[in-house]
């Protein structure tokens, strides 16, 4: 299974990642709103792969088929107190 993975020019490290080059319709309008003009990254190719840099190959397959698409977050910072 191939995937195709975009960014945002308006929000730093965040990505969606979609089934179809270019096919947005499965992504609700108000978050493609949030996100701005996305811009191309690569295709991954889901089958030769076990692992992405946050987010398990099969995780990611099973959202595609379900949701339709995937948006992958900056990590969270956490401040410790002492």
């Amino acid at each position: 299974m191939l995937c195709f993975v975009y960014k945002s020019p308006t929000k730093s490290d965040t990505y969606l990642y979609i089934k179809s080059k270019d096919d947005f319709s499965g992504v609700p309008e108000s978050l493609r709103q949030i996100l701005g003009k996305l811009e191309f990254v690569m295709e991954v190719d889901l089958a030769a792969r076990d692992k992405l840099a946050r987010l398990d190959a099969a995780q990611l397959r099973q959202l595609l088929e379900h949701q339709g698409y995937y948006l992958q977050l900056p990590p969270s910072t956490f401040f410790h107190q002492t």
